[in-house]
């Protein structure tokens, strides 16, 4: 539309006022048809649309009700002379999500027909193997993932190649259970091996990749190895005297561009046989503080900077933070429980917030018998029901804040086996994998002990320095021995966990499947993904691999990136034979092997 000096905006055509004749000139433009629009997913974690070309069309736009309920809005757009789009998604979160394309000119827009996911999603779901897929080697058993989602760090502990370093020869099986870590990277929809991780004083039974943590960035990652056997103390020392048998280590590395070195190779200030220093490992967001678990550390003291000479409470366990400046490491604080006492295993799992601050960790075999937040930690009357702790730190110095126990605490529930913090350090969750109620859902009667090993997680949150629970979590199909708990994993702003259950039975693949145990596909193993809208928590998902097999023990570990958009789920029994991404997965030739899911 032109004339008479107007200008259009929308529909609305506006001129000045209009003192002689003048011509207003309009050419009307016919909307165009609307699009047939069809979905297909593909993996990995990837909506495929597909329209046939709409004559007239100058843009094509996708719009998104992600769960039913929210309503749309736009997520994509195309130019005229395409026919397709692939959109990446969270696949947890899109079960029951629906789409619309609009076909687009200067005359305005026309819907097309609406799309709704169907399925379990199972072809949309990333599988990953490790390049040298080997028998038994566990590949998946630990797992993390850079705060966008786009490096993820797979260690396989049990892997036996005698190669040292990065990108060595991974033909050789001479050396057993020496452990290796395999990054991959994401660029755009598309996953590939960036590296291959071996220690450099590879050994005999270390198991190095028994725990790993990456930085924000992903360009930090940390290695633990509990069973390595060097007496060295300190960072840097000497690799090479293989006679405190177990005592543990920890390496370093970090990736300049594309290429990875080792920057430190880290030892307890106390070293000891069967300290198993490396249970554990967490990093800051930026990569500069570390934490690293000893379930094995024996000596007796209690809080921060004690003697660590005495080694009267054997299996006691120890947490040692670290600090990096430059590209130099040093220890910060060595850290012990408040009621540290024999067997309880502080250290089992170590949890740090992204600014290195607050520090949880798990101890699966303390004994009190105590419900809630500091409560009389002197009272051992509940073998192994487990307790975690949070430590905070002012400028240099460390404190203890909380004594945390479960609300429902029961003996040999291992309460602390596992544990996982918000990025700000306000949101707390905790594992307890043998808890035995049969509750299911969100804050259900934890009070009977009718399915011995279900499993339960409980959330905490931070008020100042106060800390409450927020959550009792249950599995929605609570079964024996399920083991929920067994992992965990929280988004930076803590809205969205990740809970694995190993032990779980149910033979459905993907997501949302039917959950009944199936004893053809017993320790299979499930994934459960839960939101929190305000302190309201529901589950939002129920996570199977897409080859769901007996004993695989899928969500052995879970990682989920800072966004809480791309989940990494470890099946450290999976059998296949495939290598590197998106491989065979029907084929069960090397038991024991492991992968690892995307979604």
């Amino acid at each position: 539309m032109t004339g008479c000096g107007g200008t259009l905006a929308g529909n609305t055509f506006t001129t000045a006022a209009i003192t002689a004749n003048c011509t207003v000139s309009a050419t009307f433009e016919a909307l165009p048809a609307a699009p047939a629009l069809t979905l297909t997913p593909e993996a990995i974690k990837t909506f495929a649309f597909s329209w046939a070309a709409v004559p007239g069309a100058s843009e094509y736009r996708l719009f998104e009700n992600p769960d039913g309920g929210s309503g749309y809005t736009q997520v994509a757009t195309a130019p005229g002379t395409d026919t397709g789009l692939d959109l990446e998604v969270f696949l947890p979160g899109r079960v029951n999500a629906s789409y619309i394309l609009e076909a687009c000119n200067s005359g305005g827009c026309t819907d097309s027909n609406t799309v709704f996911v169907s399925g379990t999603l199972a072809e949309a779901v990333g599988y990953v193997k490790a390049s040298n897929t080997g028998l038994f080697d566990a590949f998946g058993v630990s797992l993390a993932l850079s705060g966008d989602g786009t490096t993820l760090a797979v260690a396989a502990r049990q892997e036996d190649s005698n190669a040292i370093g990065i990108d060595g020869n991974q033909g050789d099986d001479s050396v057993v259970n020496s452990g290796s870590v395999y990054v991959f990277i994401r660029d755009g929809a598309s996953w590939m091996q960036q590296a291959y991780v071996k220690a450099s004083n590879t050994g005999t039974n270390d198991e190095f990749g028994a725990a790993i943590a990456l930085s924000d960035d992903g360009s930090t990652l940390a290695v633990g190895a509990w069973d390595e056997d060097s007496n060295a103390t300190g960072v840097n020392a000497d690799e090479g005297d293989d006679s405190a048998p177990e005592s543990g280590a920890v390496y370093v590395y970090t990736r300049s561009g594309t290429s990875w070195s080792q920057q430190a190779y880290i030892k307890a200030s106390n070293t000891g046989q069967d300290d198993e220093f490396g249970t554990s490992v967490a990093l800051s967001g930026d990569g500069d503080t570390l934490a690293v678990g000893a379930v094995g550390e024996s000596s007796s003291d209690t809080g921060i900077e004690s003697n660590q000479g005495d080694d009267n409470a054997p299996d006691s366990g120890a947490v040692y933070v670290f600090t990096r400046s430059g590209t130099s490491w040093s220890q910060q604080a060595y850290v012990k429980a408040a009621n540290t006492d024999q067997d309880d295993e502080f250290g089992t799992a170590v949890a740090l917030s992204d600014d290195g601050s607050t520090l949880a960790v798990g101890a699966r075999g303390e004994d009190g018998n105590t419900t809630g937040v500091n409560g009389n930690g002197s009272d051992n009357n509940a073998p192994g029901s487990g307790a975690a702790y949070v430590f905070t730190r002012d400028g240099t110095s460390w404190s203890q804040q909380a004594y945390i126990k479960a609300s429902n605490t029961g003996q040999q529930d291992m309460f602390g086996r596992a544990v996982a913090l918000s990025g700000d350090g306000e949101t707390l969750a905790v594992g307890a994998v043998a808890e035995d109620s049969s509750a299911t859902g969100i804050d259900g009667n934890g009070d009977d002990d009718n399915v011995f090993g279900s499993g339960a997680v409980y959330v905490y949150t931070r008020s100042g320095t106060s800390w409450s629970q927020q959550a009792y979590v249950k599995a929605s199909n609570p079964g024996l021995n399920d083991v929920f708990g067994h992992s965990l994993a929280l988004s930076d702003n803590g809205n969205a966990l990740v809970v694995g259950a190993t032990g779980e039975g149910s033979n459905a693949t993907g997501i949302g499947g039917d959950q009944a145990e199936d004893n053809t596909t017993s320790g299979s193993g499930a994934v459960y993904v839960f939101a929190r809208t305000g302190t309201i928590w529901a589950q939002q998902a129920y996570v199977k691999a897409a080859n769901t097999d007996q004993g695989d023990a899928f969500g052995f570990d879970v990682a989920l990136s800072g966004d809480g958009t791309t989940l990494a789920a470890g099946a450290t029994n999976e059998d296949g034979s495939a290598t590197g991404i998106g491989g065979n997965q029907d084929d069960n030739a090397l038991p024991g092997s492991g992968a690892v899911y995307l979604y």
